[in-house]
């Protein structure tokens, strides 16, 4: 990123700007490679009013995303490392946004497991987001939708950050699907796992892919035809 700017924020976790030429190269690998995740389901291009559930998946969408007043759950039918991977502007262009949003988690699911690739920019205004995000271009980040509610995930842009009056938890895991476990299971694929070896299923297309698997999806993991090259 090139720059952020706080005011009356409180962050716990890291603040990097500029950042390295390794971390930038890094942040570059991992937004190319997420480009390149297959899509398993879609958004529309605009949600108001609305009440929306997704299961794990990799939801996509050609071009921008507007969210107003609407409260989407993720639903992590009880597996803790149950994984959403959200795309906007998988055409090229295309930004997030988003006024009175509330992402909620439940049966499971966790907020450092959810990322948000953007193709260019993204605007949360008093709106409860969790999730990482890796943007094409600027963040911005106005208010909550409470004053306990915290945005829960990493702000990674290829442009300027700019928080106000926003809560952040820093997720540990790097930007990558899973969070980080003791142990992993190099054997057939049984989901992200966000160690390494791990990430099961995600195979060459994960920005941290694995010696598991290629094919499937998270949440629906399993031998389907290996690493082939």
């Amino acid at each position: 990123m090139a720059s952020v700017t706080q005011t009356a924020c409180t962050i716990a976790g890291t603040t990097i700007a500029p950042v390295s030429t390794q971390a930038l190269a890094d942040f570059n690998a991992a937004y190319d490679q997420y480009a390149n995740i297959p899509c398993t389901g879609t958004l529309n291009a605009a949600y108001t009013n609305a009440a929306l559930t997704l299961a794990p998946g990799v939801y996509c969408s050609a071009a921008a995303v507007t969210f107003t007043d609407t409260t989407l759950t993720l639903d992590g039918q009880g597996d803790p490392d149950a994984t959403w991977i959200f795309k906007v502007g998988t055409g090229g262009t295309g930004a997030l946004t988003g006024t009175n949003l509330s992402v909620v988690m439940t049966n499971g699911g966790e907020p450092c497991n959810v990322y948000w690739w953007v193709a260019e920019a993204v605007t949360m205004t008093t709106s409860a987001f969790q999730g990482t995000l890796l943007a094409g271009a600027a963040i911005t980040m106005t208010g909550l939708a409470g004053n306990t509610t915290p945005f829960n995930g990493n702000a990674l842009s290829k442009a300027a950050v700019t928080l106000t009056g926003v809560t952040v938890a820093g997720c540990k895991a790097p930007a990558g699907p899973g969070k980080p476990r003791g142990k992993c299971n190099q054997g057939v694929g049984n989901g992200p796992e966000g160690c390494d070896p791990g990430n099961s299923n995600q195979g060459r297309v994960s920005p941290f892919g694995s010696n598991d698997e290629a094919g499937g999806v998270p949440g629906n993991p399993g031998r389907k035809g290996g690493n082939k090259k």
